[in-house]
């Protein structure tokens, strides 16, 4: 990637820096007073992600791996992507209008465009697969758990259809490709169509080998495709420990599974607004109602809200310093894979 690609990137999450800061509802002294509130549990919170990061970094790994021979880019440089990445995807609405371009970007020289495009596209695919049945598995794990009401019943049941809907599309995506479908679709859009039509016109055998490669992990790579959604799932879970750290700092009387369904239904609600640059408001209200569905204080889902938010800074934070840590100033760009 060339130094103005990475200044533009690396500015823009600089933004997202001082939006978040600009952001907190009360003064740094009561912030600063909120952390301390939360004693050794707070390092937890921040350190559970090393290991999440991990978890998605070798998956994402997995994936590139996926083409046979050896590729020329090391786990640590994934890793290092990962965090950037990610770190990346809250200054911008959507979500995903800036830790995936980066992604590639920085992957192409290594070991080429098309194969940058799809290892990235795919574990787009995946990240958001594993978000799908992690949901999907709540609803299964709160019916265990309690006794729905029948307004619950109705929300459980919009939440499970609305899964299947997305599992089945996916799969139809990992079978066959997605990326010339789905600019097919959107070229018929009002006004804005011709610019996806243009795009899928000058770009048709690019996006078609694309697609090839993203079909061929599925086809090709079963073990692959289901150990890397094994290491996404997984990492699903995870996130639940940060929930139970925060809570743990406020009272003694809630288990993991409690901290999974809150997790699962405030990812859930988040999402809802992916318009939302940082998702700022759609999650502390996601962390409100979920720990209140569960007989929690409201206040709870409030101060959960208010330390994920720190602890997201704390990552924007060094995912921005990872983007300037062993930059080159050149490199040869490998042929197409």
């Amino acid at each position: 990637m060339s130094r103005f690609w990475n200044n533009v990137f690396f500015f823009l999450g600089v933004a997202a820096v001082v939006v978040m800061l600009l952001t907190f509802d009360m003064d740094y002294m009561e912030l600063w007073a909120h952390i301390r509130r939360a004693g050794g549990w707070f390092p937890l919170v921040v350190g559970v992600w090393v290991l999440i990061y991990l978890l998605n970094a070798a998956s994402w790994y997995l994936i590139i791996r996926s083409g046979g021979k050896r590729p020329p880019v090391g786990f640590g440089k994934v890793y290092k992507l990962t965090i950037s990445g990610f770190a990346l995807n809250y200054a911008t609405p959507c979500g995903l209008m800036g830790g995936e371009p980066y992604r590639i970007m920085e992957l192409s020289p290594l070991i080429g465009s098309e194969r940058a495009t799809s290892s990235v596209i795919l574990y787009v695919m995946m990240h958001i697969f594993s978000h799908v049945c992690f949901w999907l598995s709540s609803v299964v794990l709160y019916i265990i758990m309690y006794m729905p009401s029948l307004p619950v019943w109705f929300f459980l049941c919009a939440v499970s259809a609305f899964c299947l809907v997305a599992i089945f599309f996916f799969m139809k995506g990992y079978k066959h490709g997605m990326i010339v479908r789905v600019l097919r679709w959107l070229s018929g859009i009002p006004f804005v169509g011709k610019y996806f039509k243009r795009l899928h016109d000058g770009k048709k055998d690019y996006l078609v080998n694309v697609d090839r490669q993203i079909a061929e992990l599925h086809s090709r790579h079963e073990a692959t495709f289901y150990a890397s959604f094994f290491l996404e799932f997984v990492a699903r879970v995870l996130t639940s420990l940060e929930i139970y750290f925060i809570l743990r700092i406020l009272t003694s009387d809630i288990n993991f599974f409690d901290c999974v369904l809150i997790m699962a239904f405030t990812s859930l609600f988040g999402n809802l607004f992916f318009f939302s640059p940082m998702q700022l408001g759609a999650r502390e209200g996601g962390f409100v109602i979920s720990v209140s569905a569960l007989s929690l204080s409201g206040a709870f889902g409030v101060y959960v809200g208010l330390i994920t938010r720190v602890r997201e800074l704390i990552w924007i934070v060094v995912g921005l310093a990872l983007m300037k840590v062993g930059r080159r100033s050149g490199g040869k760009k490998s042929g197409r894979s």
